[in-house]
């Protein structure tokens, strides 16, 4: 049997296709297509038949049903090496098909729009297309298939060149065909799994000896045997089995250090409000580390409905601050640390005024993360060639799906710390309450406290970060740490701890240091004689009853 010359179009993004196809028609390929493809074709004048009628069988169930014919599987799936196969096609009248070119329904992108109902979303899942995708990368020593509108012009270039597509091609073409499909089932078992709640049962095998899931807790660390620990998430929240679906957007210059390869992948839901989704504006590419503190920094300005400013330095805030306007907020939170500013990441919650930009110009740092910028500011920020300059959406999806961590052998899911304190109305636990001031600056401090490496410890005022004591073994050191970084005078500050004070030596240095209200969980053996140290210095002190612990 000849080799085939005949190429299937079927596909919803119709991107390059008619000119693809022209291209193929002019090559010698017959074309088969249907639906919206073989209509798009035979407007541009280019040669096709339609599948119903290469098949003799009309289209059913409203379009539910075309190409799920053994004249095209037939077609797709033979091996032209085998007697048998080319034999059977003959017996049937069914003609090979050497190249499939078909991308899917939008399934993602109706799952996403706002009001969409289940029973649009279940009509955007493709039966058709994915079977024959499917069928032509199984059988890719014999057929070529195109998923990828960006594919068409290699392969017409390589058939026009050799004639046809190499065997490496199409098992390349073949393994991008697979992982489009797997990333695809993957979108349908997540979107129907949280519209229907369905879960999967399934028992699963004990953990072997020496693993995390088989170490035990001890004693005390949960509650009673067979039940989870007060505030453990339910197991069956998380889905049997994680498939990720991200595309590589681009390769870095390096990871965190210069011998360590680095890219960055973009989560197929990504919205415009996240940083992988963000667009760079002008400057030097993107780092690694620049990426990770650029995503500590947005998620920290988003804590603030007022104008804010954030400036991250190796992934921990070293200012923050709010004000009447962007430029305000950018030099109160330069005055926390000036010093550790400098080559900094700056976040502003805003679109950025010619004001904002000049008072930011004026300070060396490497990336600005904003909603947007004025023409006068992309003009004043523009002299400053090499700086990273970042426009992101609203912050619509910031937290969707799972906050995921890789470890050796597998990764550790959580849900996004997305928790939130009403000051307003935490708990108080000494004898003096703390006055409506004191309330707004913990407010604030508790805020940026959950953005602070553990052990973290936030001195502040109403409107601005004093002083930041972060990633210390000990929450005492933590606590020292701040108020020696205060530039500014710490008497009549408050004080944020992530998580429970677990004596009183830290509220000692902090009464020290002239702190008046302290935020902290609570739940210490020892709150009973933490609460007592307060009270013997006159401060107040709040239990919210959650904690920030970020690792």
């Amino acid at each position: 049997m000849a080799a085939s010359k005949r190429a299937l179009l079927s596909v919803y993004d119709k991107t390059g296709v008619v000119e693809f196809a022209r291209e193929l028609a002019g090559l010698g390929f017959s074309l088969l297509s249907s639906g919206g493809t073989s209509e798009a074709l035979s407007k541009a004048g280019v040669p096709m038949t339609e599948i119903a009628r290469y098949t003799g069988h009309p289209e059913i169930l409203g379009g539910r049903v075309k190409t799920l014919h053994p004249k095209i599987h037939g077609g797709i799936l033979a091996d032209l090496s085998s007697e048998g196969h080319r034999a059977d096609l003959a017996r049937a009248g069914i003609e090979p098909i050497a190249l499939v070119v078909v991308n899917l329904y939008p399934f993602r992108e109706t799952a996403a729009r706002p009001g969409a109902r289940l029973d649009e979303v279940i009509e955007m899942i493709d039966i058709g297309g994915p079977a024959m995708v499917r069928a032509a990368a199984k059988n890719h020593a014999h057929v070529g298939v195109v998923v990828d509108p960006g594919d068409y012009g290699a392969v017409a270039r390589e058939i026009r060149e050799t004639g046809g597509l190499s065997d490496a091609t199409r098992a390349a073409l073949a393994v991008k065909a697979f992982a489009h499909t797997a990333a695809y089932d993957a979108a349908v078992h997540a979107e129907l799994k949280q519209r229907t709640g369905a879960a999967v049962t399934t028992t699963r095998a004990a953990a072997p000896k020496g693993t995390a899931a088989g170490v035990s807790a001890g004693p005390g660390a949960g509650s009673a045997a067979g039940t989870p620990a007060a505030g453990a998430a339910d197991p069956g929240a998380f889905p049997e089995r994680l498939r990720l679906d991200l595309h590589l957007a681009q390769a870095l210059r390096y990871g965190e250090n210069p011998h360590q390869r680095g890219a960055l992948y973009i989560d197929a839901g990504a919205s415009g409000g996240t940083v992988a989704g963000a667009r760079q504006l002008q400057g030097k590419d993107l780092s690694f580390n620049n990426l990770l503190d650029l995503d500590a920094a947005w998620r920290l300005a988003n804590e603030f409905a007022q104008p804010a400013a954030v400036i991250v330095k190796h992934n921990n805030p070293c200012g923050v601050a709010i004000g009447a306007d962007l430029k305000e907020s950018f030099e109160k939170a330069r005055q926390t640390d000036p010093t550790s500013a400098f080559g900094g990441i700056v976040a502003l919650n805003r679109e950025v005024d010619g004001a904002a930009a000049v008072a930011v110009a004026g300070l060396f740092i490497e990336c600005l993360i904003a909603p947007g910028y004025s023409a006068a500011a992309r003009d004043i920020l523009a002299a400053r060639a090499n700086l990273r300059v970042m426009e992101i959406g609203p912050p619509e999806g910031l937290f969707r799906g799972l906050d995921l961590r890789r470890i050796t052998g597998g990764l550790l899911a959580q849900d996004f710390d997305t928790a939130a304190v009403d000051m307003r109305v935490a708990r108080v636990a000494t004898r003096r309450a703390p006055t409506p001031e004191e309330r707004s600056g913990l407010d604030f401090a508790w805020r940026v406290a959950k953005h602070v490496k553990s052990n973290a410890i936030v001195l502040a005022r109403q409107d601005r970060t004093v002083g930041i004591g972060a990633g210390q073994m000990s929450r005492l050191d933590s606590v020292r740490l701040a108020v020696m970084k205060s530039l500014t005078p710490t008497k009549g500050t408050v004080l944020a701890s992530d998580a429970f004070l677990p004596f009183p030596d830290g509220l000692e240095e902090a009464a020290k240091a002239g702190v008046t209200a302290v935020a902290q969980p609570g739940g210490s053996v020892k709150d009973d004689e933490v609460v007592a140290c307060a009270d013997r210095h006159g401060l107040a002190m709040v239990f919210t009853g959650t904690r920030h612990f970020r690792h």
